[in-house]
């Protein structure tokens, strides 16, 4: 899927402009700048998922459950985007009442990209019935830090999020007022330390986000697969709209 998007529409540059009537002295040096759209060509293989009584009702809009998977789903066989969380449920069988989104990253030295995965947002957001109030994002591992990452970029897209064993950046906290947030992590991980998710949870209450998190005494990388089991995880997302929704 191909999906074509702006950038750089404000971009602004320090340049040496010539042969502009006007607008530069010979034999001087003077600051110039331009603004000028650029547009590009971007685009990714996802999963989809619709709810069993999708369409049903024209005038129904549904949420949106975004999924990041894990460094080892990347590539180019998207029945490996299967492997866990939402679309490994919803392949056993398992009835979700979200549209589930479920892209692929195309290598492991391509970690997820903010600017792709909203673009697919809008592309499944202009085709299907998406309650754009309900949108909610969650991913594992690289997929946590994909979360993280999008979610402080993007903070006015998402109504709710819950990254897992991954990390982020504190010093964008105070950019999910608002939102919901549910972190979880295993204790004993060791591939992505337990003070990745707890250094962005006490940024968040220092930032005065209320923020839910849940630590696996006993679990290592995968607090995932009970993570995304727990049918209270998707009864949580349902709870929250977008903060405009409120006012």
């Amino acid at each position: 899927m191909k999906f074509r998007i702006p950038l750089g529409l404000a971009l602004a540059a320090t340049v040496m402009l010539t042969g502009a009537a006007g607008a530069q002295t010979p034999g001087t040096q003077q600051p110039q700048s331009f603004s000028k759209p650029v547009t590009k060509t971007v685009g990714a293989k996802y999963l989809l998922s619709l709810p069993k009584d999708y369409g049903k009702d024209p005038n129904t809009k549904w949420p949106l459950l975004l999924f990041l998977h894990g460094s080892g789903e990347s590539g180019s066989d998207l029945e490996r985007v299967k492997m866990h969380g939402p679309p490994k449920l919803i392949a056993q069988g398992r009835e979700l009442p979200f549209i589930v989104v479920s892209p692929q990253a195309p290598s492991v030295r391509e970690w997820w990209n903010a600017e792709v995965l909203v673009a697919l947002l809008d592309e499944v957001s202009e085709k299907y019935a998406v309650d754009k109030e309900r949108v909610y994002l969650t991913g594992l591992s690289m997929g946590g830090y994909g979360t993280w990452n999008l979610a402080t970029a993007y903070p006015e897209r998402f109504a709710a999020i819950a990254p897992i064993c991954g990390g982020g950046l504190p010093r964008f906290a105070p950019r999910l007022r608002g939102m919901g947030i549910w972190v979880f992590h295993g204790a004993k991980d060791q591939a992505v330390k337990l003070e990745e998710s707890q250094e962005m949870v006490d940024a968040l209450k220092a930032a005065d986000v209320e923020t839910k998190f849940t630590v696996y005494p006993e679990a290592a990388h995968d607090s995932w697969t009970e993570t995304y089991n727990n049918p209270q995880l998707y009864e949580w997302f349902l709870k929250h709209r977008r903060p405009a929704a409120k006012q």
